[in-house]
């Protein structure tokens, strides 16, 4: 299998066009790596930074901040000018997709021959209105960084004209993004994978080495320093992690094939024949999605109800914001129901069985063995609600595993994260998305793609399910 890999790896740099691909690409991910190291002036992040990376080997639990670390490649804890990262534009791309599905006049848009450029336009523009935003509020909040990062004492603005500090940091966070989402389209337009997702993915890889430095730490801690993790709990994680990666590699790639039968009908004066096809849905339509969801309105209970407790002096908010901390079990089954509610109201807005229902019917096409109009659009809804719960089911597990080990095996949340939830989720997606494009040129050109499908002999390029 090894071998193959390597055997694909080597054929791509033989292809020049590929070749100039990926080596574009190598090149921009390495310029946003560059943001999220390049400092805000006026701010000195070397402390924070240091504070942050003790509180990741100390806590046994994640935190919302930890999270939006991880996506932005640790250049919130660094004060970096990608410290909002690429964030505020997958933010308002959902915004514009949700509104798509409540609003005709947008979904009207999305339908017509160059409505995608204008989505985007709207899009782009939202994500320069949040950005603007979001780096006001976090501008604001380095001011006092005690009250966003509990327990840090220090001061990070070293600028005296607070105005000014605002202003020029607002901004600065606005050009970061800006600048992340337009090298990420050139990566989607002239390199090889979906631009956005990679740089995430660059992002939550960046921290693999302090990552392995924990791990390692754990079965060899430091003179003086005693472990209760022994060769047994090493095989277990090893053996989980594969059944992890395994399981989020089948569940990505599944799909259950709807056949779609096409009767010959006649177009003018010419005359279409038959065919048939299948419709492929799949089974985690919804991605991540679900998990960022819970993720993010989770974080607002305890601190709310931890809030209300000290100005109250309320025991029983503090015991309520004590319930849903992080790694609880209030907290898990509120998130676990939370992931299932999300994972099919994000397919129901991305899934529209009655439109696909009139397309059939307008283009001659039918399900075998049901009939057209009502009945495709109820067999349709029935099958994405069974196949969307397995889908639910599957991330609803993944992303209780980091939580569980950190709680019950003591493992750091900066490890275990590693072993389920969003980091595993967008790290496999974006490397399978990345591979099949990959293939997709080798094939063409006919070479051996990462699957084996024949030998490149001179024959033409064999296709998957064909």
């Amino acid at each position: 299998m090894f071998s193959n890999i390597f055997t694909t790896f080597r054929n791509s740099f033989k292809i020049e066009d590929l070749r100039k691909r990926i080596l574009f690409t190598a090149w921009i991910l390495i310029v946003c790596r560059f943001i999220a190291i390049i400092p805000i002036p006026g701010l000195d992040g070397s402390a924070l930074a240091e504070f942050l990376a003790e509180q990741a080997r100390k806590q046994s639990s994640g935190n919302i901040l930890g999270l939006f670390n991880m996506f932005t490649g640790g250049a919130l804890a660094k004060c970096a000018v990608g410290s909002l990262g690429i964030m505020p534009y997958i933010t308002a791309t959902i915004i514009i997709q949700l509104l798509s599905a409540v609003i005709p006049q947008l979904s009207k848009l999305t339908r017509e021959e160059g409505g995608r450029v204008k989505i985007m336009q709207y899009s782009r523009l939202l994500t320069v209105l949040l950005c603007l935003g979001q780096g006001a509020v976090m501008s604001l909040a380095w001011l006092k960084p005690g009250t966003l990062f509990s327990g840090f004492t220090g001061d990070l603005v070293i600028v005296e004209n607070k105005f000014v500090y605002v202003l020029g940091t607002t901004l600065f966070l606005t050009t970061g993004t800006m600048l992340l989402m337009w090298l990420g389209e050139q990566i989607t337009e002239r390199g090889i994978g979906n631009g956005i997702s990679l740089i995430i993915t660059i992002g939550i890889i960046s921290a693999l080495p302090m990552t392995f430095q924990q791990l390692s730490y754990m079965f060899f801690p430091p003179e003086g320093v005693e472990t209760n993790f022994k060769l047994l709990h090493a095989i277990v994680l090893v053996i989980l992690l594969i059944a992890v990666v395994a399981g989020v590699i089948a569940i990505t790639q599944g799909q259950r094939k709807i056949p779609v039968q096409y009767a010959q009908r006649s177009v003018g004066r010419k005359v279409v024949p038959g065919g048939s096809s299948y419709m492929p849905l799949r089974v985690n339509m919804a991605g991540v999605m679900p998990i960022i969801f819970a993720q993010a309105i989770l974080m607002f209970p305890q601190q709310l109800f931890t809030m209300l407790g000290a100005q109250l002096n309320n025991n029983f908010f503090r015991d309520l914001g004590a319930a849903f901390a992080q790694g609880s079990l209030v907290y898990m089954v509120t998130y676990a129901l939370m992931i299932l509610f999300f994972s099919y109201f994000w397919v129901s807005t991305q899934f529209n069985e009655i439109q696909i229902s009139d397309d059939l019917k307008r283009n001659g096409g039918y399900i075998p063995g049901v009939r057209p109009g009502k009945a495709t659009t109820t067999f349709l809804h029935n099958t994405m609600s069974r196949i969307t719960l397995a889908g639910a089911v599957f991330l609803t597990v993944i992303a209780i595993i980091p939580f569980l080990l950190a709680s019950y095996w003591k493992i750091p949340f900066a490890v275990s994260q590693f072993f389920g939830g969003t980091s595993i989720l967008i790290t496999v997606g974006v490397m399978l998305d990345t591979m099949r494009q990959l293939e997709s040129h080798l094939m063409t050109r006919h070479y051996d793609g990462f699957m084996k499908k024949g030998k490149g002999s001179g024959r033409g390029p064999r296709l998957r399910g064909r």
